[in-house]
């Protein structure tokens, strides 16, 4: 047998816990075209670049559905979530989200409530000592968008804190991991007792809101979602929202880092305030691949992928390859103004289709959200005190070490600036 036929032996998963998102573009400067391993004992390959973007995403070859592992069900999607779904039911399921988290109506409301919040909450900050950018981004973006999905929350703060610990844990072992269960198997009670509420007509879900949408929806089979299938599928609207604070805690760290950047956001251009967005998340870590399930066995540029193996999409990997971006270790914002981005080149959040693939459908949201962020929080005055900046590339999902801590914030400029969108 051809050696790059035989199964690899060596399992990855060490490498991958010590190395993070280092580990798939380290592999790959040595393997090509693809980086066979072991992870968990399973058969993987790993595939990088526009044309393996396409290739991951066709239904024909690779499977999402199958391929999400435990752990990451308890903590992150849920069980029973759309990302569990391939073919006509994950169409049906998505076309929900579809219809409510994509197009200008959607993204402008999602950002005019969660702006409005920051601009509430913002001049507080004067008042306080010191604040953690990514613990106040977590608050105000928790708040913005239950209050654009019509969710009651008696416990802002509380539910921000789990929504933040949802992700947080989800591809680890420990206290982190554990956290996130308690926070999702605590938000998911809560969010099924609200549809059952909606539902007998002692609660009111506002009409074409969130809430509503996902209370009436109908699956495939013409059933309507069972209450905790319902509340995971709300919080599927919601943590990923409040996910943007590790952006707007990037943009801290990014506007530290480059004080001309910051100039030029402040300047209120929205070309380039769309350009910041795009570039933060290609520079900063977010997701650093995804997984899915070859559907039967399959050829990639001549090399085999066997049924049911694991197959991986590089994402951090394909953000920062030199083959596609110039310098790509240099935060540089300007290199969007110059070109757009193409759909399946720049993939934080995954690539594809959205309409028909797993691509988030929530990704115009985060744009837009760090198009009205960025420059509101480039207008800021503050101090930046002695603190850990660092960014660990084996912490998964990676973050800012202190939070990005703020002192002496002063609102120098009206901070009420013109909510910008992008789609």
């Amino acid at each position: 047998m051809n050696q790059s036929r035989r199964p690899p032996i060596a399992d990855s998963s060490l490498a991958l816990l010590a190395k993070g998102y280092a580990w798939l573009p380290d592999r790959r400067r040595t393997t090509s075209p693809v980086v066979r391993t072991r992870l968990r004992g399973q058969h993987a390959v790993a595939l990088h670049g526009p044309e393996a973007v396409r290739f991951f995403y066709d239904e024909r070859h690779v499977e999402r559905g199958s391929a999400l592992p435990g752990p990451v069900l308890s903590t992150l999607f849920g069980h029973g979530a759309v990302h569990t779904l391939d073919g006509q039911a994950h169409r049906t399921r998505k076309g929900m989200f579809l219809s409510l988290l994509t197009g200008p109506e959607s993204v402008a409301g999602v950002v005019k409530d969660v702006t409005a919040v920051w601009d509430e909450a913002v001049p507080s900050w004067s008042d306080r000592p010191s604040v953690v950018l990514f613990d106040e981004a977590s608050r105000i973006l928790t708040r913005g968008i239950c209050r654009w999905a019509g969710i009651p929350v008696d416990d802002p703060d509380r539910l921000a804190r789990d929504l933040v610990a949802m992700v947080d844990g989800f591809a680890t072992a420990g206290p982190r991991h554990w956290r996130a269960r308690r926070a999702r198997a605590r938000s998911e009670a809560w969010l099924g007792r609200l549809v059952e509420d909606v539902r007998k007509g002692t609660a009111t879900a506002p009409a074409g809101s969130a809430l509503d949408a996902v209370v009436r929806h109908r699956d495939a089979d013409g059933r309507p979602l069972d209450p905790r299938t319902a509340a995971v599928e709300l919080l599927n609207v919601i943590r990923p929202t409040v996910a943007v604070c590790w952006f707007v805690a990037y943009a801290g760290h990014a506007l530290h880092r480059g004080p001309a950047v910051r100039e030029r956001l402040r300047e209120n251009d929205a070309a380039y305030a769309v350009a910041f967005a795009h570039e933060l998340r290609r520079f900063y870590p977010f997701a650093p691949f995804l997984g899915g399930r070859a559907a039967t066995d399959l050829e990639w540029r001549g090399e085999p992928i066997p049924s049911d193996a694991m197959v991986l999409l590089d994402l951090y990997g394909q953000n920062h390859d030199p083959d596609l971006w110039t310098d790509p270790y240099t935060f540089d914002p300007r290199r969007f103004l110059e070109r757009p981005p193409e759909r399946d080149e720049l993939v934080p959040q995954g690539g594809g289709d959205r309409a028909t693939g797993h691509r988030c459908p929530g990704e115009d949201i985060t744009i837009a959200l760090l198009c009205a962020l960025g420059p509101r929080l480039a207008q800021l005055t503050y101090d930046v005190p002695e603190q850990d900046l660092r960014i660990p590339l084996n912490r998964i999902p990676a973050r800012v070490r202190s939070g990005f801590v703020m002192e002496a914030v002063r609102v120098s400029v009206p901070a009420r600036l013109s909510g910008q969108t992008a789609g």
